[in-house]
């Protein structure tokens, strides 16, 4: 993916809304961390001003927790927000954007997933699963109490299992481009699951994020993540083994995806109405599953509808937060 961002490096959509819901690395490390161990939530409510937050400029910490290091960026003042991100991404594929303006009113923490940057590897096989566990982890060691969470892809995945698992620290959840684990799950095409397993393609996995008319919605979120220092991404062997856990999920083979009905976090689903990735009859298969859940798509808008729409989806989701 890294080869990918530089071949893609850059040279409005309707909203429709329902009530129902890596190849090789640029550096396998963030070169500028540093050192925590817990720290408290900031519960905090005013609105920060947008020159007082700012994702970039935050130093990577690490968190010792009882499943091993966890590498995060924290930023902003509120209500905590954990965000999850999906295959074959660090916490740098979130558009910092997009990270910014969720942080004027919560405090945002992004983190890496097992195995990625300074989040140790985990000593059982890498599941969904177990990648919840961790998160989990993660939580109890910043001392978040029941933050909300906002998953994006396999990140949403890994919501819906910690929300599952582990009711008491899920205060709302917000599962953005994601699929069921409950045997639902509509597949992809086969050319778009091709660009999963070849995340070096310039034109698999990047361009599955965004419809074809949106070229400057594409250079845009090249430009935003490229703005983090000494970017990085999964290495090829991680890639490998998230891409591996990805179809038991799907199938229904894990006990926490099967239980998804159980879910009793309020929950909001989006996605874009063109997602490659994630066929929309999946958003729909969420909410019938998950009680009182609410649907958002957006009209041309795919996998990264949430960057694309910023300006609609944030308001949604705060709204949707301070409920």
């Amino acid at each position: 993916m890294a080869a990918a961002l530089a071949a893609c490096a850059p040279s409005g959509s309707t909203t429709t809304s329902t009530t129902s819901p890596a190849g090789t690395p640029t550096s396998s490390t963030p070169a500028a961390a540093t050192s925590t161990t817990s720290t408290g939530a900031t519960t905090t409510s005013s609105t920060l001003p947008a020159s007082a937050v700012s994702i970039v400029r935050a130093p990577v910490l690490v968190a010792h927790t009882s499943d091993g290091t966890v590498g995060y960026r924290t930023v902003g003042a509120g209500p905590p927000l954990v965000m999850i991100m999906g295959y074959s991404g660090s916490m740098d594929t979130w558009d910092p954007s997009f990270v910014d303006a969720l942080g004027r009113a919560h405090r945002v923490v992004i983190f890496d997933n097992a195995g990625i940057g300074r989040t140790s590897p985990l000593a059982r096989p890498l599941t969904i699963t177990a990648m919840a566990t961790q998160t989990a982890a993660l939580i109890r060691a910043l001392h978040l109490g029941r933050p909300d969470i906002l998953g994006w892809s396999m990140g949403g995945m890994i919501a819906q299992a910690l929300a599952v698992l582990y009711p008491s620290l899920v205060h709302r959840l917000v599962l953005c481009a994601t699929l069921p684990g409950n045997g639902t799950a509509t597949l992809p095409s086969a050319a778009a699951a091709k660009s999963l397993a070849d995340p070096t393609s310039a034109s698999g996995v990047l361009n599955s994020l965004f419809p074809a008319n949106q070229h400057a919605a594409l250079g845009d979120y090249l430009s935003q993540i490229l703005r983090f220092p000494h970017f990085y991404l999964a290495s090829a062997p991680v890639d490998h083994a998230q891409l591996a856990t990805l179809l038991p999920w799907l199938e229904g083979k894990e006990s926490a995806g099967r239980r998804i009905a159980q879910i009793a976090a309020p929950t909001l689903v989006a996605d874009g109405l063109q997602d490659l990735l994630v066929p929309t009859a999946n958003d729909h298969s969420l909410v019938t599953a998950i009680r009182g859940g609410r649907l958002i798509l957006y009209g041309d808008a795919g996998h990264a509808f949430l960057f694309q729409d910023e300006k609609r989806f944030v308001p949604t989701v705060e709204a949707f937060l301070a409920a």
